[in-house]
């Protein structure tokens, strides 16, 4: 698996909350350009409900509905196993919410997450 592009991507794209693991939860597709990561979607497995996570595009190719296609492509697989695919999105992240309304999902629910840090770590030290 080509964790450090992975990771270099999700910092850079900034899809939300992208924890080091998030690629461990389930299979995860990659576009790349040249060598390149451009873009990925994958998904991480729930019983009954499979999550579309780490939907992410490179600012340098974003525009060229690479995105659109990781989603139509994930949630068919997602589909052909038997299960629902859930796409999840930060409120604040107009973008994928406007990509996940344009493939068809509409909002069901919204949740609040809470982050804790230890005592004495500093705001950027991550969450537990």
């Amino acid at each position: 698996m080509d964790v450090p592009d992975i990771l270099d991507l999700g910092t850079s794209a900034r899809p939300g909350l992208f924890p080091k693991r998030t690629v461990e939860l389930g299979d995860h597709l990659r576009i790349r350009h040249q060598g390149r990561l451009a873009a990925m979607g994958g998904e991480r497995l729930r019983p009954g409900w499979t999550e579309i996570s780490t939907l992410c595009t490179d600012p340098a190719y974003r525009s060229r509905r690479l995105a659109t296609r990781l989603v139509r492509v994930v949630a068919a697989g997602i589909r052909e196993r038997g299960d629902s695919p859930l796409p999840h999105a930060s409120a604040t992240n107009a973008q994928a919410t406007r990509l996940y309304g344009s493939s068809g999902s509409t909002p069901r629910s919204r949740t609040r997450i809470l982050q804790v840090r230890m005592p004495g770590t500093h705001h950027g030290a991550g969450a537990l």
